[in-house]
């Protein structure tokens, strides 16, 4: 018979999702998921399909650091510092959203959906600024660096 007090890995793995998605963070990154398919939509929907990269790109790395930063892979993995790479990936993706969104709204003759798609892509722009902002006051507030290992092992 099976045992039926453990609890299944996915289980395990659906409670992370739901108390990660409860955190700052992990809202953010889910709102930057979201709003960056709809985009997606958007663009593969209108008559010109250009412009859809910027989504495409910036959907999967925050897929990546969402799960990065849910499963706390992050602690485990010490070469890379994560919140400075968080950082960059936020800012180049507001400046990039921003840029093309512009672009979008501005050619967007009489292509409902790729105007949609800019309008979405301003609003994602300013959620990676604000994600970016945050990452800065965390940032900040930490000095910018991990501690220095004390270990005489090399």
């Amino acid at each position: 018979m099976a045992d039926t007090t453990a609890s299944s890995p996915a289980s395990s793995c659906l409670e992370r999702l739901k108390s990660y998605v409860r955190t700052q963070k992990g809202f953010i990154l889910a709102t930057e998921i979201l709003i960056s398919f709809i985009i997606i939509i958007c663009h593969a929907s209108s008559t010109y399909g250009g412009y859809s990269a910027v989504a495409i790109c910036e959907m999967v790395l925050a897929i990546i650091f969402f799960i990065i930063f849910m499963m706390e892979l992050d602690k485990q993995f010490q070469v890379v510092h994560w919140v400075w790479s968080d950082l960059i990936r936020a800012a180049v993706g507001a400046g990039l959203y921003l840029i093309t969104s512009v672009i979008c709204v501005i050619q967007g003759n009489k292509d409902g959906a790729r105007i949609a798609g800019g309008v979405f892509g301003l609003l994602a722009g300013l959620l990676f600024a604000y994600d970016t902002y945050t990452t800065y006051l965390q940032l900040k507030n930490s000095g910018g660096h991990r501690a220095a290992s004390t270990d005489d092992k090399v």
